[in-house]
């Protein structure tokens, strides 16, 4: 009997372990994962997020609500490593990895640098689990209009080490001091 019990805990466990790879792979097609990386001599800068694509839809104020918590792109909550203390926006942030969170809107966005870990970042019923007692850092940054829209968001470190982020028409862009 103890063993038949065991036979079919085996069982589920292994479908139920299946199940989860399979649906990671899915979303994970969908919105694939991306790695941005910044490397100057001895810092290393790092921000590990998914990548939604726009597929027709609205995304500023529709898919992502204006004046709301975004947790920055799709499935699990993005991260931000610093190798060693920065400047953002004039703003320090102690070396560490970071859930990376927005509020969009319209003419600014709200950057969250959080050090608390989330996972998913959202719970089933599709709310943000950033807690702001968390929060290490809030930076206040202007929109910039696009010309063309940008079918997938997009995180990415340019020119002399701005942190931008992008999607449909808008842009936001920070700069960091090493």
């Amino acid at each position: 009997m103890i063993k038949k019990i065991a036979i079919t805990l085996a069982v589920i466990f292994v479908l139920l372990f299946g199940a989860f790879q399979l649906l990671t792979y899915q979303t994970k097609k969908a919105s694939p994962e991306q790695l941005e990386k910044y490397m100057n001599d001895d810092i290393v800068l790092e921000v590990v997020y998914c990548s939604p694509s726009k597929k027709g839809r609205t995304v500023m104020d529709s898919l992502v609500p204006f004046g709301e918590v975004w947790r920055t792109g799709a499935n699990e909550a993005t991260t931000f490593t610093a190798s060693k203390d920065i400047t953002i926006s004039g703003q320090p942030l102690p070396a560490g990895t970071y859930t990376l969170w927005t509020i969009p809107n319209q003419k600014e966005w709200e950057v969250i640098f959080n050090s608390g870990e989330y996972g998913w970042g959202v719970n089933w019923s599709q709310e943000v689990s950033r807690d702001a007692s968390f929060d290490v850092l809030n930076i206040t940054t202007p929109v910039m209009q696009l010309p063309v829209n940008q079918e997938r968001f997009t995180i990415q470190f340019e020119g002399d080490v701005n942190l931008t982020m992008a999607w449909e028409n808008t842009k936001i862009s920070m700069p960091i001091s090493l």
